[in-house]
């Protein structure tokens, strides 16, 4: 059991922080897209370049285990606020009900990581971190 405890902090990291890398790169290949998406659901598409700094900086800080306690703060806030304002709340006013719960889930996932930031917050990065060099 200790190996695997050794081993499940980096494994966690690596894959808590794919989603935001991956995200934060396929918004700047569909920027514009993006930005009119944001625009559509009353956030200021002008804000792009911060999300993508912080899916892809805090991502990269998250896998490399730097400033994890940091990037788990601030990914964890991102994925609540974005669940929020991007699905619950469109998804709350759907007729659709498939559609609705698809929205649900979306949100319900993006807790779930929040989750996930809130157990990395706790317990730090790792044996496998540059956080713990120190």
């Amino acid at each position: 059991m200790n190996q695997l405890q050794i081993i499940a902090p980096l494994v966690g990291r690596v894959l808590l922080s794919s989603i935001f890398i991956i995200a934060g790169l396929s918004k700047i290949g569909a920027y514009g897209a993006t930005a009119g998406y944001m625009d559509m659901m009353g956030v200021p598409g002008g804000l792009l370049p911060i999300v993508i700094l912080v899916e892809i900086g805090a991502g990269i800080m998250l896998l490399v285990g730097w400033q994890t306690r940091l990037a788990a703060v601030l990914l964890g806030g991102f994925s609540v606020l974005s669940a929020i304002v991007f699905h619950l709340i469109p998804g709350l006013g759907l007729q659709d009900v498939m559609a609705q719960q698809a929205e649900i889930n979306i949100f319900m996932k993006n807790m779930a990581i929040a989750g996930g930031m809130a157990v990395v917050f706790a317990f730090g990065a790792g044996r496998f971190a540059f956080d713990s060099r120190a």
